[in-house]
């Protein structure tokens, strides 16, 4: 059975010792995760030590150096991924099994990291106020016919920050602050609250467009009090213009310390499979990264879309630009 440590609890040296075991530091839910682990438990009769992070996953691992026990660290977003990286606290891997698994957009060249799944930042849409095609691109977000009409999360959030340097990374800085300017000026309140609190904006008349995550309109669905939002929005999947759809990752990387290296690797295998794929499809309503394992039926039902294909590492990397854009702007203000 695993074991599930807060981290404010658990020390360096908590991890139990074992002739088979593994060490996870995770920023993912444990709920998402538990599952997951489980079946790999099960499957391999490894047993799999998991510390919760929500925050200073990274500082934790720099903290710790090479003394840390952790093997392998899961987290959401390309930013922390190659922050990792380029913060020296990963290692190589190369396996013939996640290579097969994983397309080469979503893993890093050099093997320090691998995408497991996928969420696309699209926008809901009014179903009584917003017309089928009214909108289909985020440059449009800044046109004032949508004056007034938008919400959204804090600018200065990392899920916006990420949108904001995918923008950076096509347009150059002058015209990526226009952009931003005009979607200031769209807004009908103060950036606040999270993905869901825009779309039940929506549902209360607040608003006519916002920006989210896909994975959102699966957990509203089948809350029964947000189910009612979720029922009064379409999705839509804007574009940029000339390329597709902007999303991000969650994935996983290798420690460079991992003292149960050849456990980390079997972990890592399992992750891209066909079960731990088609779990993560169900549990958190994210797109599967293994071609062979479909969305789930609910996601699916949603439409497909193609992904924008500028390298996610690119976007990572134009962050702070990005950030200081947006407090230029004054966005949140």
């Amino acid at each position: 059975m695993k074991n599930i440590v807060l981290a404010t609890v658990l020390s360096a040296t908590a991890f139990g010792v074992a002739a088979q075991e593994v060490n996870i530091y995770s920023s993912r839910q444990p709920d998402l995760i538990d599952p997951i682990i489980e079946a790999f438990t099960d499957t391999t009769g490894i047993e799999v030590n998991v510390v919760f992070l929500k925050k200073g996953l990274l500082e934790r691992l720099r903290a710790e150096g090479r003394r840390s026990p952790a093997d392998v660290i899961l987290t959401a977003d390309i930013a922390n991924l190659d922050a990792a990286v380029q913060a020296g606290l990963t290692q190589s891997v190369r396996s013939d099994v996640i290579e097969t698994n994983i397309p080469a957009t979503y893993r890093d060249a050099g093997g320090n990291w691998f995408g497991l799944t996928s969420r696309a930042r699209i926008f809901y849409t009014s179903k009584e106020r917003v017309s089928a095609g009214a909108i289909t691109t985020y440059e449009a977000l800044a046109d004032p016919e949508w004056r007034g009409r938008i919400c959204t999360r804090s600018g200065t959030h990392d899920y916006n920050i990420a949108l904001t340097a995918a923008y950076l990374a096509r347009y150059d800085e002058a015209e990526t602050e226009s952009w931003l300017r005009g979607v200031k000026a769209n807004l009908a309140r103060s950036p606040q609250g999270n993905d869901r609190a825009q779309v039940k904006a929506i549902w209360a008349g607040e608003c006519d467009i916002a920006i989210g995550y896909t994975y959102y309109m699966g957990k509203m669905l089948t809350d029964p009090e947000q189910a009612e939002w979720a029922n009064a929005v379409n999705i839509v999947f804007p574009v940029f213009e000339g390329s597709g759809t902007h999303i991000n990752l969650s994935g996983m990387a290798m420690t460079a310390s991992a003292p149960n290296a050849d456990n980390a690797l079997a972990l890592m295998e399992f992750l891209t499979g066909d079960v731990a794929q088609a779990l993560y499809a169900e549990a958190n309503y994210e797109y599967p990264l293994n071609g062979d394992v479909p969305p789930s039926a609910l996601v699916a039902g949603w439409g497909e879309f193609t992904a924008d294909n500028t390298p996610l590492e690119d976007i990572a990397r134009l962050r702070s630009q990005a950030l200081q854009i947006v407090e230029r702007v004054d966005f949140d203000g």
